[in-house]
């Protein structure tokens, strides 16, 4: 069995990870920026280091949200907030077409996660591009998030799919599937389903969580 305490190092781990590239762009291009002598060179170092700072800050703000407490919010965030932190995320991808159907204004902060990691797990699987179909709908005493990643060639690892169904192996838990461990665990917290299917042409992934 996996303590919550594996668990957060594994989702801390994740954060380290995905932010290292940016992070790392942005010390290179100072460190570049402080030799370089030419006008112009030195123009198109900070055109990098602005992006990489624009890409760190998007990690941030998503992560924030789909790990974190969200705090800031009452018990229901505005859908604004998750659109914005997604569509910043696959901005930086650029390869990726976001096709939105949110029902209402907010959502509950389980559902927020739910739509914000199902999202980054459907991201992932778009290796070559595609398109994301993401939906959410607060219903009086539950909330629905449907997710689908469509492409031309589709990387969905089973071991996040097992994490999901709640199957995964002792000792496979990793900073890759700590997520969609998250994601189980919460499911179950709160009485709910969670279900993904793959086929030839795309990841579906739903879940229907109780409302508190």
């Amino acid at each position: 069995m996996n303590t919550s305490l594996d668990l957060a190092a594994m989702l801390c781990s994740r954060l380290c990870h995905d932010m290292l590239s940016p992070v790392g762009a942005l010390t290179n291009g100072l460190e570049l920026f402080a030799d370089e002598k030419d006008p112009a060179m030195r123009g198109r170092i900070v055109e990098l280091l602005e992006q990489s700072a624009k890409t760190s800050a998007d990690k941030l703000k998503f992560f924030r949200l789909a790990f974190g407490a969200a705090g800031g919010f009452g018990e229901l965030v505005p859908v604004d907030e998750a659109k914005a932190v997604i569509e910043a995320l696959i901005g930086n991808n650029g390869r990726i077409e976001a096709r939105w159907a949110l029902s209402g204004n907010a959502l509950p902060k389980p559902a927020i996660k739910m739509l914000l990691n199902l999202a980054l797990i459907g991201i992932e699987a778009l290796v070559r591009g595609g398109t994301l179909d993401l939906g959410a709908e607060l219903r009086e005493g539950e909330s629905e998030i449907v997710i689908r990643a469509a492409g031309p060639r589709i990387a969905f690892d089973p071991l996040v799919g097992r994490a999901l169904e709640g199957t995964l192996g002792e000792g496979e838990l990793s900073s890759r599937t700590a997520p969609a461990v998250m994601l189980r665990q919460l499911t179950d917290e709160l009485g709910g389903t969670l279900q993904s299917m793959l086929t030839g042409e795309a990841l579906v992934m739903g879940a229907v969580l109780p409302t508190r």
